[in-house]
Formats: C-alpha cells, sequence, structure tokens
C-alpha cells in the first residue's frame, strides 16, 4: 500500500512540474499612507493577488517549474475610498534567465500610478477572457498577458504576438470604464497607450530589439562576447528611427527604465568604437539617465 502511495504521489508530482502555471510572480502590497490599526484585508489582497496571477492557466503551452517567469507585483495603496474601494498604483517588473549564467537579464519594469480597484476581503478573483471584468481583475489580466508577451518577443521573432492581442482585447474591453487608465485621454503612461505602443508596427523595432539583444546576444555572452557586445549593439540601432519619429514614446521609456543599468554594465568594457556610437544613441533616445550613460565612456568610474 506505501508503495502504491508512493507511485501514486511520484506521478502527481511529475504531472505538475510537466504542467506548471506560466508565472512565478512575487506579490507585494504595500500602505504606507494609510493610517488605519486593522490592515489585514490588505493581507488578503496580496494573498488573493498571488494565487490569481500564480494559478490562472493563462496560455496552452506546458512550462516546467523551472521556466515559470520570474516577475514582481507590487502594488501601493494610497487611499481606501470606502470599504471595498481603493486607490494606489501598481508596478510590474520581469526578468528573464541569460543562458549558461545564473543572471537574469530586466525585460520589463513599469509603474502604472492610476490603480482604482474594489476588493471585498477573501474575495475569489476570477478572469473571463469573453467578456468585461472587475477593474481589479482585468488590470491584472492586462499585465498578465503583457508580462507574457515581453517574454516571449525574447525568445523568438514577435513571438509575443498573441498576448499583445489579449492586452489589446482587454483594452477593447474597458474602453467604456469609468476607471483611469484604459483611455487615449488618460495620459502618456495609460494601459492604452502602452497597448497601443506594443500593437503598433511603428515600434517594431523595439520588439525585434527585444528578440536580437537577448537570444542572439545575451544568451551568446558566455560563449561570444566582444560578438554578442556587438550584435547588442546593432539591435539598439533600430531605435534611432522610433526616436525621430515618435520621441517621448510610452514603450521606449518602458525600454530604458528596464535596461539602463544593464547597458552600462555590457558596454562600459566594450571597444571605444562601439561604446561613443551607443553612448550616443541611447543618450538621445533616454536623456533621463544621461548622467548614467556617461559613466560608459569613463570606464564605469
Amino acid at each position: 500500500m506505501r508503495n502504491l502511495i508512493i507511485i501514486l504521489l511520484s506521478i502527481f508530482i511529475g504531472a505538475s512540474t510537466a504542467n506548471a502555471q506560466e508565472l512565478n510572480a512575487t506579490v507585494t502590497v504595500l500602505t504606507p499612507r494609510i493610517q488605519s490599526s486593522d490592515k489585514k484585508i490588505y493581507t488578503t489582497l496580496q494573498t488573493s493577488i498571488y494565487e490569481f496571477m500564480n494559478n490562472t492557466r493563462w496560455t496552452e503551452d506546458k512550462f516546467k517549474t523551472e521556466e515559470r517567469i520570474e516577475c514582481s507585483i507590487q502594488i501601493e495603496v494610497t487611499e481606501r475610498v470606502s470599504t471595498d474601494e481603493f486607490k494606489g498604483s501598481i508596478q510590474v517588473s520581469v526578468r528573464r534567465p541569460v543562458y549558461g549564467t545564473s543572471y537574469n537579464s530586466p525585460i520589463l519594469n513599469y509603474k502604472d500610478e492610476d490603480f482604482n480597484f474594489r476588493y471585498v476581503e477573501f474575495q475569489t478573483l476570477d478572469y473571463s477572457e469573453a467578456a468585461r471584468n472587475p477593474n481589479l481583475v482585468a488590470v491584472l489580466a492586462f499585465y498578465a498577458n503583457l508580462i507574457l508577451a515581453v517574454d516571449y518577443d525574447t525568445y523568438s521573432l514577435y513571438g509575443g504576438s498573441p498576448y499583445f492581442t489579449r492586452v489589446q482585447t482587454i483594452v477593447a474591453n474597458n474602453s467604456n470604464s469609468s476607471d483611469p487608465g484604459w483611455k487615449a485621454f488618460d495620459g502618456v503612461r495609460s494601459r492604452f497607450n502602452l497597448s497601443e505602443n506594443f500593437n503598433n508596427p511603428i515600434y517594431k523595432p523595439i520588439r525585434t530589439l527585444y528578440y536580437e539583444y537577448h537570444r542572439k546576444g545575451m544568451d551568446l555572452m558566455t560563449k561570444k562576447k566582444d560578438e554578442s557586445i556587438r550584435v547588442i549593439a546593432k539591435s539598439i540601432e533600430g531605435l534611432r528611427r522610433v526616436n525621430v519619429d515618435k520621441p517621448g514614446s510610452v514603450i521606449m521609456k518602458t525600454l530604458f527604465d528596464a535596461k539602463a543599468d544593464e547597458l552600462v554594465n555590457i558596454f562600459t568594457p566594450a571597444p571605444a568604437d562601439v561604446k561613443n556610437d551607443v553612448v550616443q544613441l541611447i543618450s538621445e533616445c533616454d536623456p533621463s539617465n544621461l548622467v548614467k550613460y556617461q559613466k560608459i565612456l569613463q570606464g564605469g568610474n
């Protein structure tokens, strides 16, 4: 009998490992501005979001446990409007393992300042792809699919397209919502504009960069370092046209929010001709990090 139980457990564990969900999300809910002494609801909110993001099956693909996408969801609740209504922000970051190393390359770092939602303690979060969902669920589903889309783009050229389409559909389903972030006039850094950018052919060089930078550059860094650095530099060249046509776009800002520090680390030891061209370009595309990029030319000092 004991042997039978062990066999059954092994089959169960093996099956669950082979069919793990796609996301390995850490979730944090912060309430530094909330004065209430009873904050238990925020703990249950954190648990509900954690279970929703990690237990929902977002694709038809099979993931092993170690293949799940590493990501972080940080929510800061700034105001409790009523018993079940809240205002705050949500920050999403995504990391991708680099082949042959223990390093995880940041591929997305985005803060959404317009996050309003309703939540009742111990509420179960359920998502319907075919219908409009409560804003909490809709926003989380939006970012779950964005995480998938960006990650898939780093492994195959435009591989994230189905998930960018889902992101676009979620925006469309919420176009009549009274909650902020879903409409064109909700600001440059709205979910609407983020979705529009990723689905707009004008910004395709950025999606091309995601693939060439990671699959042809970072993943070969341990074997062909000099060649990989030049591949990454060439992938960045595609940003020049985008910056001329659409300066200050949310997708460009999102890219550099994730990559600025990594770019410094990659190009500081690069040959002078490579680093000079790269610094000039990325400084034009991302002037907010100009001081960081100057360190490349200074040798990192």
